[in-house]
């Protein structure tokens, strides 16, 4: 199977490549417009010269099975546009794009050409996370700051409080028929952004402030007398009489703590066994970040 990868960042070397490249049945291709960068990747992967490219256009033409786009979201609509029309199932990091209508054109563009498009959601497959669907759910909160960093609405929004949103619907354990936003917004930037959801049975809080104290992500999930407590994705604390703790253990990889090794491994056996993807519950997703977006500047 040949797969690209595109943008050879940050999170392309944490998270995707030490899974990608030690997949059997794997021939990785790589493009970025950075030569050192390509050069030195491609080394460390042990690629040959012909599986390193600097254009689009010769990535494209080695006829790629799969392609994970890890480039800058300013770019994703040009580079998935392109790749789902070469016919290329596509797995890109959230979001879509920063604007919702380029976000609809290419789901749009997906299901009309029957191509897989996948949104880089990784927490949904966190087993931190995925763990608590099996318990119940009346209560769902879940806190995601950051320290020293107000930032303009839309990108704030669409580049970390859409982890939020996202997590909060796939908790959800029911139809969301209530939307509620608090935002504070000084000088054009966003401070902090509140978001209640709610629906028959249950009530979801999702908070993120970017003057907090420290950087931190905290899940609480209650029911039925019975809480469980996720923190930083990597501690748990269950509540039900005496609490008990289980960490992360030392040997387990970030990227599967982060459900980042199991969204890619899921991408490619859809891919591999012929199963199309869709990207229209990631839409709604997008859909209600733009909300927040809209509240923040005064235009809900």
């Amino acid at each position: 199977m040949k797969v690209g990868v595109i943008g050879l960042g940050d999170i392309a070397h944490k998270a995707y490549l030490p899974v990608l490249g030690t997949r059997p049945g794997i021939s990785l291709h790589l493009h970025t417009r950075r030569r050192t960068t390509l050069e030195e990747t491609g080394a460390a992967y042990r690629l040959p010269r012909e599986a390193l490219h600097e254009e689009l256009t010769s990535l494209l033409a080695v006829g790629l099975d799969a392609a994970f786009v890890h480039a800058p979201t300013a770019v994703h609509p040009e580079i998935v546009t392109r790749l789902l029309t070469a016919g290329v199932p596509t797995y890109v990091d959230k979001p879509l794009a920063y604007e919702l209508s380029e976000a609809r054109r290419l789901v749009d563009l997906a299901d009309t050409l029957g191509v897989s498009l996948a949104v880089g959601f990784n927490r949904r497959h966190a087993p931190a996370y995925a763990q608590c669907l099996e318990g119940p759910r009346d209560l769902i909160v879940l806190q995601k700051h950051r320290r020293g960093l107000p930032e303009d609405p839309r990108r704030m929004v669409f580049d970390d409080f859409i982890h939020v949103v996202d997590t909060l619907r796939f908790l959800a354990p029911a139809p969301i028929d209530q939307v509620h936003l608090s935002t504070r917004v000084r000088e054009g930037l966003l401070h902090h952004v509140v978001l209640h959801l709610a629906g028959d049975g249950f009530s979801a809080l999702g908070t993120m402030n970017h003057l907090s104290g420290s950087a931190e992500e905290v899940l609480e999930v209650s029911g039925q007398d019975t809480k469980r407590e996720v923190r930083n994705l990597a501690e748990i604390i269950d509540h039900k009489g005496q609490p008990s703790v289980r960490r992360r253990g030392d040997w387990v990889p970030v990227a599967r703590q982060r459900g980042i090794e199991q969204a890619a491994v899921a991408f490619l056996d859809a891919v591999r066994t012929g199963h199309t993807l869709d990207a229209q519950d990631a839409l709604r997703t997008h859909e209600l970040c733009e909300r927040v977006v809209l509240a923040a500047q005064g235009r809900h």
